[in-house]
């Protein structure tokens, strides 16, 4: 038995280089056992006033749970965070804090078994490596570096792309129908016919059916891998509307918190694949949850996976074994939280990306990058 001793919340802020330099937030958790094990995890917190919530609900709640219990028992230590939020409730701050405990504690009980986390899940054999899709928010406004990113990710080896959103909020995709159509034109002739494209609808963008179903009919001449948000999650009438009509695979779900939601979404027979992210879904035991939940329907997985190497990691684990997977998003340029926060960081080597083999979630945490980008 390994005891956990310490659990520290660690809002961070960095820059994202994929974002025009925008600061972003996230929230590590670090946590220790009294035979000096230490665990990592991390929720997508993104804004400031979510990563101080996130801490202060570890610091005052959820950490006083899992202090002096066993760190080799992570699914029992997700029951224990589970039942702290009768009161409250799952979701929001709760759901990003079970997050990053989650995440630490697979990581201690793999460093302590001596086996990779995807190993520790109870699923079979597991898959080394995974394709991996180039993923950034568009510069909509300038089609020729557009041409050029796009052109660059294929002549590095990526198989699949996907853009969405927009470096100008106000000019994403989704906001104007004739500029989406030339930013899908751009693109598709940028990687020519053998890449997958998928493109992402701002949310702010505010589709409904009508205007979902005749955007997707215009940019089925470029034959996209998936069109992805092109509704708000929970308007499942919409999405059933939508389905019919849509020549293109359908995907949604990154805003989703339980295992509960992705069944909604399965069960709803409009979706092809769905989004889940680790460092919002409750961490590595949520993922795998909704993972199988969807799965067990024929519904694909995408990480959404856009922050850190920790986040990264764990949703490599989980998609290692998950009854169905697509592709893994990784952001295809250095940035801080990948390429500082670990010291091998996930690259993209032909086409691929390996699944960490080492103890544990298999990444080395440097803590002097941790204290360099900590947001007080």
């Amino acid at each position: 038995m390994s005891i956990i001793t310490r659990v520290e919340a660690l809002p961070l802020r960095y820059p994202e280089p994929h974002d025009a330099g925008r600061l972003r937030h996230i929230t590590l958790v670090r946590m220790e056992t009294d035979d000096g094990v230490v665990g990592w995890g991390e929720c997508i917190s993104q804004w400031p006033e979510a990563g101080f919530a996130v801490k202060a609900l570890i610091d005052e709640g959820f950490a006083e749970v899992l202090i002096g219990q066993d760190a080799t028992a992570p699914r029992e230590r997700y029951a224990d965070l589970e039942r702290r939020t009768y009161w409250h409730g799952r979701g929001g701050i709760a759901s990003f804090a079970i997050s990053a405990l989650d995440m630490a504690v697979w990581d201690i009980a793999g460093k302590i078994a001596g086996l990779p986390v995807h190993a520790m899940l109870g699923q079979g054999d597991a898959r080394t490596e995974l394709r991996a899709c180039a993923s950034i928010i568009l510069d909509t406004l300038d089609l020729e570096h557009t041409r050029e990113q796009f052109a660059d990710y294929r002549a590095r080896g990526y198989t699949a792309v996907k853009g969405g959103w927009g470096l100008e909020p106000t000019a994403g995709f989704g906001f104007d129908t004739d500029r989406d159509v030339r930013i899908a034109a751009t693109i598709r002739d940028a990687v020519g016919p053998d890449v997958d494209i998928a493109l992402d609808v701002s949310a702010l963008a505010g589709w409904d059916a009508d205007r979902a179903i005749a955007t997707a009919k215009r940019l089925a001449e470029f034959d996209l891998a998936w069109l992805e948000d092109a509704l708000p999650h929970d308007d499942l009438a919409a999405w059933a509307r939508l389905r019919p009509e849509a020549p293109m695979r359908l995907t949604t779900g990154e805003r989703c918190w339980t295992t509960a939601d992705y069944r909604r979404l399965a069960e709803s027979g409009s979706l092809d694949l769905v989004l889940i992210d680790p460092g919002r879904v409750e961490g590595i035991s949520g993922m795998l949850a909704a993972a199988l939940e969807v799965g067990s329907r024929g519904v694909g997985v995408v990480p959404h996976s856009w922050s850190s190497a920790i986040n990264t990691a764990a949703a490599l684990h989980v998609l290692a074994v998950a009854p169905t997977t697509h592709v893994f998003e990784l952001k295809p340029d250095p940035n801080p939280m990948q390429h500082e926060l670990i010291s091998s960081p996930f690259e993209m080597i032909g086409g691929t990306i390996a699944v960490p083999q080492g103890p544990g979630l298999g990444i080395d945490v440097d803590e002097d990058a941790v204290r360099r980008y900590a947001h007080r």
